[in-house]
């Protein structure tokens, strides 16, 4: 998986691309923590336009990340999710938890 932050306080945006399943783990949470750290940041936005494929572990990874937006004071927003990847969350129920857009 590939991760592109880009900032423009007090919002960053997080685009994925490729695979977001397990294998991306450290990559994303290393992303993650740098922008949860960023004291001008208020607002999170993952990206998923680019991602072809999630997995349990992702959704998972998507949980922590809220719990810690949470904490830290920060929304946390679901973008740009497409075909499979938008069914899963909807499976998933992500609706009744995140902000999809």
């Amino acid at each position: 998986m590939q991760v592109t932050i880009s900032t423009d306080n007090p919002q960053a945006v997080l685009k994925l691309g490729g695979r977001f399943d397990f294998n991306a783990h450290s990559e994303f949470r290393a992303a993650c923590d740098g922008v949860l750290g960023n004291g001008a940041i208020t607002q999170i936005t993952i990206d998923l336009g680019g991602v072809d494929y999630l997995d349990s572990s992702a959704l998972g990874m998507l949980l922590v990340l809220r719990d810690k937006a949470n904490v830290a004071g920060k929304s946390l927003v679901l973008a740009n999710a497409q075909g499979g990847v938008r069914q899963v969350l909807e499976i998933a129920n992500f609706g009744k938890l995140f902000r999809l857009v």
